[in-house]
């Protein structure tokens, strides 16, 4: 069975710092591209050239590619998934996510465009009071679709790969 596809696109980010998170969930999580549009993110990373790399290792494989448009971007067998806080949006937890797919996600101090949501397959929001920033939008959208999937990672020899130098734990047999 082939691999499933997945992308993300981001709608002209802010900061390095949530970008780099976003990279370091892709790896995580075996994202194959990610996309962004706008300016703010080239010129912040000029303003801020020794911003600590919180990307890791695990996310410096991924091409992270500047685009205008991000439906340029899509290939016809991907599904195109918009996240965004919209009325009539499917909540996260009830959403089937589809094995191919290009999950955009707007910006923090804005939104999806009109144009975008009306070519998307699915519009899913997370269920939060107030909404969550873009980092951690990304990683909960992409461990549901880890955890629907029959893909699922689990067990102790991910746990070695996944976990930092530092971290020798184990739970004892007796579950205390």
């Amino acid at each position: 069975m082939k691999k499933s596809k997945v992308n993300i696109g981001l709608i002209n980010p802010k900061s390095p710092e949530n970008v780099g998170s976003v990279m370091r969930a892709a790896g995580n999580f075996q994202v194959d591209s990610v996309f962004f549009t706008g300016k703010r993110y080239p010129r912040a990373l000029q303003f801020k050239p020794c911003t600590v790399d919180i990307s890791r290792q695990v996310g410096q494989n991924i091409p992270l590619i500047e685009v205008t448009c991000l439906l340029d971007n899509t290939s016809k067998n991907m599904n195109l998934v918009c996240v965004e806080f919209a009325e009539n949006a499917i909540p996260l937890p009830e959403f089937q996510h589809p094995r191919h797919a290009f999950y955009i996600f707007g910006p923090e101090d804005g939104t999806i465009s009109q144009e975008i949501i009306d070519r998307a397959d699915a519009v899913v929001y997370v269920p939060t009071i107030g909404c969550m920033n873009l980092a951690a939008t990304v990683n909960v959208v992409l461990y549901d679709r880890s955890a629907k999937s029959l893909q699922a990672f689990s067990g102790n020899e991910l746990i070695r790969q996944s976990r930092d130098v530092n971290n020798n734990l184990k739970v004892s047999g007796d579950g205390a």
